[in-house]
């Protein structure tokens, strides 16, 4: 006598396809990106792609967790799939949040600078933009026009300044904690504004962790060789 299989037994058709789908590579790529953009100073690039895979492999996610539910699946693995669900939109959510973090703090700074701008995604550009509008009129209404003309502007100290003194910047000098992915030789960790120092005269060894200021390991992140811890 054949035995009846019930919807208890194996997870079928929409577990399956979710298993194919959800990928720990794109998890795994999430955690990086997340732990990058949290220990790094200036907004990165935002993982367009990455995030669209996601998107789509979270509402998939939710789509199967519905209908294990309704069908009456192991309350275990239900939890379970809840588990991998909730787990990714945390990730998702806290590397949307540290980037929203850092363009309230350096708003201005990204404005005018095209590269950092260029970073950002369609969302976060319109949030930017819409977001200084809100903070300038603010400042000027309740503070910069109660002000002697000289100290009106909301970029700069005073008429005087020759800069954007008043405008927050990373700390590109800040010391970061970093991990090698594959070999960089010394050349690959000279700073482009300075002569290569004697005291920088190392190499990294895949795996090795180092202690060093975020500008001299900023295009080796960029380029994937190295990853912020």
């Amino acid at each position: 006598m054949d035995s009846e299989s019930g919807p208890a037994d194996k997870p079928s058709g929409g577990a399956e396809e979710l298993e194919a789908l959800v990928s720990t590579t794109d998890v795994e790529l999430l955690k990086r990106a997340w732990r990058n953009e949290k220990a790094a100073p200036e907004i990165l690039r935002f993982e367009t792609h990455l995030i669209d895979r996601v998107a789509g492999q979270l509402q998939l996610m939710e789509e199967t967790v519905d209908d294990f539910v309704e069908t009456g699946i192991d309350p275990l693995t239900v939890s379970l799939y809840q588990m991998d669900l909730d787990r990714t939109q945390f990730l998702l959510r806290s590397y949307l949040r540290v980037r929203l973090q850092k363009i309230e703090k350096f708003m201005f700074h990204i404005l005018k600078t095209n590269e950092l701008h260029d970073r950002l995604s369609k969302q976060e550009k319109n949030f930017t933009r819409r977001y200084s509008e809100v903070i300038g009129k603010h400042l000027e209404e309740s503070v910069l026009l109660n002000l002697p003309d000289n100290y009106q502007s909301l970029l700069r100290q005073s008429t005087t300044s020759e800069e954007d003194d008043m405008v927050p910047e990373p700390q590109m000098d800040a010391f970061v904690v970093c991990r090698a992915r594959e070999y960089v030789g010394p050349s690959e960790l000279q700073d482009s504004n300075k002569s290569l120092a004697t005291d920088l005269l190392m190499e990294m060894e895949p795996g090795e962790l180092f202690f060093i200021p975020f500008k001299r390991i900023k295009k080796l992140l960029e380029n994937g060789k190295v990853d912020l811890v």
